[in-house]
């Protein structure tokens, strides 16, 4: 019969506890994909997963998918709640310097955050408007979970999108989605379900924030 050293046998109880601690976060993201998951070492130096953000400690922050990217969502988009007053007059002032519908930016933001600014994906893309790291640089953005950056910023890379479609608001969701190089070799919106799903109810959303436009001059 094989005996384990301490060591070994530390090793594996290590390993055990990442395996359990993986299944945990995966099952959380299937269960609740907008969910943030945060992760910290307790004093006593143990890893710890939670879905409440920790308090005086170093944590970091998961979050999974876009919040209009599952396309099993059970939300009625038609009837979500709209958020007209969270930042309004920064996206005001952005839409009105690079023409842009403000209603169409108030439902990328709605899509892709759920008007959420410290939303972080498993990409990597980060605030309100989901900016990767290399666009925020492109785009001047310094801080993109400063929310007055981020909407200039994604506002300014929105409405390039749509000078280069001539104002077709799907193609320029579908490539502020998927990437302009996916809408390039398609020759439209992606066969993605993802992208397929999110540049529909991008245009509910924008609908229906339209519906309000009089109310956030």
């Amino acid at each position: 019969m094989r005996r384990f050293s301490r060591e070994q046998f530390q090793c594996c109880r290590l390993g055990l506890f990442l395996i359990l601690a993986t299944s945990v976060i995966v099952s959380y993201a299937f269960e609740k994909k907008t969910a943030n998951i945060y992760t910290y070492k307790s004093t006593s130096g143990v890893t710890s997963f939670s879905d409440i953000e920790p308090l005086d400690v170093d944590f970091s922050r998961y979050r999974f998918d876009c919040y209009a990217c599952e396309v099993d969502s059970l939300i009625d988009w038609r009837k979500a709640t709209l958020y007209l007053q969270p930042y309004k007059n920064d996206i005001n002032k952005a839409a009105l310097k690079y023409d842009i519908d403000p209603a169409f930016v108030r439902a990328v933001i709605h899509a892709e955050s759920h008007f959420n600014p410290q939303a972080v994906s498993k990409q990597g893309a980060q605030g309100l408007m989901q900016l990767m790291p290399a666009t925020a640089k492109e785009l001047g953005v310094r801080n993109s979970l400063s929310a007055q950056q981020n909407i200039k910023g994604g506002v300014k890379h929105l409405a390039r999108l749509l000078r280069k479609y001539k104002g077709d608001n799907k193609l320029a969701s579908a490539a502020y989605n998927a990437g302009e190089g996916a809408v390039k070799r398609h020759g439209g919106i992606p066969p993605y379900k993802e992208t397929q799903v999110y540049v529909e109810r991008v245009g509910i959303l924008h609908q229906r924030y339209g519906r309000f436009s009089h109310l956030n001059k």
